[in-house]
Order: structure tokens, then sequence, then C-alpha cells
């Protein structure tokens, strides 16, 4: 288990990661808001996105333990991944199959993969920093 050193990501980096994290997941959130669709539909949006930054994050940081020598299984990777694309398949059949306006489809689908790439880009600079001993050992991820 060979830890390597990690580079301490600038500080515009990581506003700029948690700040299109917050847009993305905001965006996302009061689009569901005002949309004229039923309380379960919001629901099941709401559960795609929850669902989808929980799969990036752990693939994200499964991948990184693996490049740090740490063990995992290929099982819990293989998890990971289908995790992330059954996130990914569910907003692209829930979207095909919504009747809302095809510029209403573009806006979530947007803010669904901003938000998917902040978060793993969020995630990263966490471990980084936490790498570099910028982060107490009870927040690192």
């Amino acid at each position: 288990m060979t830890k390597q050193p990690s580079a301490r990501p600038s500080p515009a980096f990581v506003g700029a990661s948690w700040g299109a994290m917050i847009v993305g997941i905001l965006a996302y959130l009061i689009g569901l808001w005002n949309a004229q669709m039923q309380l379960n539909e919001k629901g099941y949006y709401l559960t795609i996105l929850l669902y989808g930054c929980f799969a990036a994050v752990s693939l994200q940081k499964t991948v990184r333990d693996r490049a740090e020598g740490l063990p995992v299984t290929g099982m819990y990777v293989g998890l990971c991944w289908t995790s992330l694309m059954a996130a990914v398949v569910l907003l692209t059949v829930g979207l095909w199959n919504a009747t809302l306006l095809l510029s209403e489809k573009g806006f979530y689908a947007m803010s669904f993969v901003l938000t998917l790439f902040a978060i793993i880009a969020v995630q990263k600079n966490v471990r980084d920093l936490a790498a570099a001993g910028d982060v107490p050992e009870a927040q690192q991820a």
C-alpha cells in the first residue's frame, strides 16, 4: 500500500468545483420544484439525482483507492459502475417518456450531468486536501 503524493488543488479549482456542484444541484431542484408534474414524478427525478450523486462519489473513491494501492474488490468496482450507469439510464428513460418540452428535458439532463461531474471533482479535491493535511481526519471521505 504505497501512498502517492497528490498535488494540492488550487483554491480556484476547489471553489469552481463546489460552485458547479451547488449550481447543478440547485438548478435541478429548482426546476423540479417549479415543474408541472405529479409528486410521484418529482420523487422519481429527485431519487435519481441522489442515487447518481452517491454512485458518482462511490465510483470516484473506489477508483482513487485502487490508484493508491488500497484493496478494492472487483465486485464493488462493478457495482459502482453499474449504479452510475443505472442512474444515467433511469434519467434518460424517464426524460424520454416524460411529457415535458424538449428544452425542459435538456435542462434536467444538463444539470444532472453538471452535478455528477462537479461532485466527482469535489470528492477528488477533498481527497487531495486530506492527503496534503488540510482536512481534519474526521472529515475525510
